[in-house]
């Protein structure tokens, strides 16, 4: 067979088998291999190895764009010295994402600027790089989602889909309150996920004022009962990021 028709059989059986990247490099590494007097099992090992490695950062790369993050922030970006009451050890050993196993839940609680989102998306950020799903929202967002599949009758399928998410995550719950309805949606969701998927919760409100948010005592204790359950609160008190940018202090 002549060099060009292999040339254009291989780029065709690339195709078929959808292994562009075997496509664009089996040439250079054949240079390579030859130089450097590769098995044959050595060079078909690097050709591999370099589709494996595109594929795999693409499919993370696909995650964190359906994630929804509203920023792209890391643990390791994290100024745990301008917050020292935060575990910082904590935080880093939540990063390995045991807690996803265990069905975990994670609510960060204080006031606006002292990192609450910021951890939130990076942990996040370390889910979707594990290839696994997660999902960003802010409770706005979500409620109107939820209510939205309500009224069209598609609220269990809605459910369903949100229940086998690996990670929800709800931003600023408590800046808005919610309607009867929209709380008792909330709950049917959260109830859903009780001990099958865990979520992380930031808010601006403690958990004794979670009543005014739901407009509803018992709605709210019901809500706290299934996230709390298995979970790791944390209160952060500390100064806001932002008013340090603000000032340099």
């Amino acid at each position: 067979m002549k060099k060009t028709d292999m040339q254009g059989t291989i780029t065709q059986y690339c195709k078929i088998l959808r292994l562009p990247q075997v496509d664009l490099s089996y040439e250079d590494e054949a240079i390579k291999a030859t130089k450097t007097k590769m098995s044959y099992q050595e060079y078909l090992y690097s050709l591999l190895q370099h589709q494996v490695l595109i594929r795999t950062d693409n499919s993370i790369n696909a995650k964190i764009k359906k994630a929804g993050f509203p920023f792209i922030k890391t643990l390791e970006e994290f100024d745990f010295s301008f917050q020292p009451k935060i575990d910082d050890k904590l935080i880093c050993e939540l990063g390995n994402l045991n807690f996803l196993a265990k069905t975990e839940n994670l609510l960060f609680i204080g006031p606006p600027g002292v990192g609450k989102t910021h951890l939130a998306v990076a942990i996040g950020m370390k889910v979707a790089q594990n290839r696994k799903r997660v999902l960003f929202f802010t409770a706005e967002k979500l409620i109107e989602q939820l209510n939205a599949a309500d009224v069209s009758g598609k609220l269990p399928s809605y459910l369903e889909i949100m229940g086998r998410i690996d990670l929800l995550i709800i931003d600023e719950l408590g800046y808005l309150k919610m309607t009867r309805q929209s709380a008792e949606l909330f709950f049917k969701l959260v109830a859903k996920r009780y001990e099958k998927g865990s979520i992380i919760v930031t808010s601006n409100k403690a958990f004794e004022q979670w009543g005014e948010i739901f407009m509803d005592d018992i709605v709210a204790a019901a809500i706290l009962d299934r996230l709390l359950h298995h979970s790791y609160p944390f209160f952060i008190q500390g100064k806001s990021f932002r008013m340090k940018n603000i000032t340099g202090k």
